[in-house]
């Protein structure tokens, strides 16, 4: 395990920690709710990407300079903010004070909006960002040329793998206990899909029956062109067969009223949708555990691995992946027990109890965040492609 220390003094600034790999959430949280620390306890993640402020607009920017960036669309700004920033939970700093006249927020809490609001209590530098206010994932942000990387002296456990997401902690609910949907569901959907578009071209897609239809279908359909093939199966309901697959197409169930409607920036006005006659794709789920489906899918659904945040392949694998957050691939993959069971030593053998617990529906169905889809769409280097251009420009002005 590792302290992180201030380059100019020495003082420890956080507690023993180990590497992972950043959540894909971590830029998106769900508007004005109160968020818990984005990390684990004892962990720390680093984002390549730059962050945070200095922000330019695109304007000024410019296409090549903000590909520099990596940034590949036109946005409103563009960050030119430092690379490499650590990123800890907010109780495993140390030693470090609140700067009063940087913070500002916008409603609860902190953003960071006028850089690092946190100086090391050994010599006042300036050291790190927190980040707080609602909406926001609660987070504290190491500045990576004010710190240093020291050995703790503590062994570090065994560092997380892919046997974890096999196990029943390691899967994350879609519903929250308050009944409402995951904001880290909706967060990594709107990465994975933006994978989806890009990897696809936009194309037509399939998903397989079950869970991963279930509950992403929707989503799916209301970014991507409608399928016009028939339907096998049901999109949601006990009567989904295994193996089957769910055309997005008109007859799926997934109409006007699910989003699919100009509304939902797939119609005519775009050029993108049906009447372009491009193939459909079909998509597969596939990771550890489980492998892949045979015939192999045009795209996998694959977890990302959890420390080093690389997507899963089958060995030898070169065809097209999309990674989702493990977390939210372990739950589609292993989803427990949610049949009931007999009730032992009551009734008869064979008679099921009737009131077990059903699982929580929100009031509406799962959507993907769209900041999440929009920020992951612009940062992948496929969205330059005329046809992707097109999709993302029909629907966004900078």
């Amino acid at each position: 395990m590792y302290v992180f220390t201030c380059a100019g003094c020495g003082t420890e600034l956080t507690a023993p920690v180990s590497r992972v790999a950043l959540p894909v959430h971590t830029h998106y949280g769900a508007w004005e709710e109160l968020h818990p620390p984005l990390m684990e306890p004892a962990t720390y993640a680093v984002e390549p990407l730059p962050t945070g402020p200095p922000w330019r607009r695109w304007g000024e920017v410019g296409e090549d300079e903000a590909a520099r960036q990596g940034v590949y669309a036109p946005v409103y700004s563009v960050s030119f903010g430092a690379r490499n920033r650590i990123v800890i939970a907010p109780g495993d700093s140390r030693s470090m004070s609140l700067i009063p006249e940087k913070c500002a927020g916008d409603c609860r809490g902190v953003d960071g909006r006028d850089g690092p609001n946190l100086a090391c209590e050994g010599c006042g530098r300036a050291v790190a960002t927190r980040r707080d206010d609602c909406g926001m994932w609660q987070t504290v942000w190491l500045e990576p040329d004010a710190v240093e990387r020291r050995p703790s002296g503590l062994p570090a456990g065994p560092p997380p793998d892919w046997d974890d997401l096999e196990c029943a902690e390691h899967r994350v609910p879609p519903v929250d206990p308050d009944g409402s949907w995951s904001p880290r569901w909706e967060a990594a959907l709107g990465v994975a899909l933006a994978h989806l578009v890009a990897v696809t071209g936009n194309r037509p897609v399939t998903l397989p029956a079950g869970p991963v239809a279930e509950l992403l279908g929707h989503a799916v359909a209301r970014r991507l062109p409608v399928g016009p093939g028939p339907v096998s199966g049901p999109v949601s309901g006990s009567g989904t067969a295994a193996g089957r697959e769910v055309g997005l197409g008109t007859a799926s169930g997934l109409g006007a009223e699910a989003g699919l409607g100009s509304e939902a920036g797939l119609g005519s006005e775009s050029g993108l949708g049906p009447e372009s006659g491009l193939a459909t794709w079909s998509v597969g789920l596939a990771g550890p555990g489980i492998g892949a489906p045979r015939p192999r899918p045009d795209v996998l659904l694959v977890p990302r691995h959890p420390l080093t945040g690389d997507p899963w392949s089958p060995p030898g694998d070169e065809g097209a992946v999309v990674p989702l957050d493990s977390g939210v691939w372990a739950y589609l993959a292993h989803p427990g027990e949610t049949s009931p069971l007999p009730a032992t030593g009551v009734l008869p053998e064979g008679v099921l109890r009737d009131d077990y617990p059903l699982p929580q529906r929100p009031w509406r169905l799962l959507a993907a965040d769209r900041h999440a889809f929009e920020g992951t769409l612009v940062r992948l280097p496929a969205v330059r492609h005329p046809r992707l251009r097109g999709f993302r420009d029909a629907r966004h002005t900078p």
